[in-house]
């Protein structure tokens, strides 16, 4: 029940960010649910799943603007190459991070 209640809170304060605006709120409240459904048995699916919800502009890469929760508090570690975007690998670290 605490999960789905930070969900969403994190999904209502994200609706009022002038950056999500055009976002699709659908996508964002099903990527916050997934986001805080995974744990150290999560697979790699699921993160493929959650990079396809927060890829909004469908770029093939996730930027600090479509990032949220944990994987904006992690943007920095998980972008291994220094491009300020994730690629599903790059994201997938989100898994090492949650052992």
């Amino acid at each position: 029940m605490k999960k789905i209640v930070l969900s969403l809170a994190l999904a209502s304060s994200l609706f009022s960010c002038n950056s999500v605006k055009n976002l699709n709120t659908s996508n964002v409240s099903q990527a916050a649910t997934l986001l805080s459904s995974l744990s150290s048995n999560s697979t790699v699916q699921q993160i493929s799943t959650l990079f396809n919800l927060l890829d909004t502009n469908n770029d093939e890469a996730i930027s600090s603007t479509e990032a949220i929760g944990s994987v904006a508090e992690n943007f920095n570690v998980l972008d291994t190459d220094s491009s300020s975007s994730l690629n599903l690998t790059e994201l997938t670290g989100l898994l090492d991070l949650l052992k």
